[in-house]
């Protein structure tokens, strides 16, 4: 089983799947190739695979991303092999993935299990991307245009879960996948050890 998580810039949704991953160990983050330079405080192989853009286009080439977008000038995807290989050992995904990303997996992978990470309101939504330091003014705007754009853009979801306090934002999305879990389709095959032939 997977579940993507999407959001706009500043919303939180990096604070909450990391303590969602903390409460369950089963749940195993899908690291994603990048292609733009790591930020101060992320670590290669544990928040991307900080890659070039060479290597990059090959695996474009040769299929070997499930999905992948350009976002402000650099190149995001989630590899193949990531989702096939977690589940197979017994363990579920969690991917953090943008919109354009997350609806081009949805047209390959639809059992998935989609959310969308909403701000309790634009302002302070506003004021979590300017509290990020990271971008200059033109760069906070682009961003804060877009995120008005995807979340527009939101309704395909299965679930969207509003970060007014991130306790509780985690709470939602455990009370997601914790019953998700236990949807009928996917424990067929439990069901079916009942009845040994």
């Amino acid at each position: 089983m997977f579940i993507v998580v999407s959001a706009p810039s500043g919303t939180g949704k990096t604070s909450i799947c990391r303590k969602l991953m903390n409460l369950h160990p089963e749940l195993h983050f899908s690291v994603s190739h990048t292609t733009r330079p790591p930020r101060p405080d992320e670590t290669n192989g544990r928040d991307y695979h900080f890659v070039s853009e060479e290597s990059f286009r090959q695996g474009i080439a040769t299929g070997a991303y499930a999905e992948w977008a350009e976002n402000y000038g650099y190149l995001y995807g989630t590899p193949m092999q990531n989702m096939a290989s977690l589940p197979e050992k017994g363990f579920d995904l969690l991917l953090d993935i943008d919109r354009k990303g997350a609806n081009a997996l949805k047209e390959k992978f639809a059992n998935g299990i989609y959310v969308f990470i909403l701000p309790p309101s634009m302002d302070e939504l506003r004021r979590r991307i300017q509290r990020r330091g990271s971008e200059s003014g033109s760069v906070l705007e682009q961003r804060f245009t877009k995120a008005i754009g995807e979340i527009r853009e939101a309704f395909w979801y299965n679930y969207l879960i509003f970060n007014d306090h991130l306790d509780d934002a985690v709470q939602r999305l455990q009370a997601v996948y914790l019953a998700e879990k236990c949807r009928t389709e996917r424990l067929m095959e439990s069901i079916q050890l009942l009845f040994p032939q």
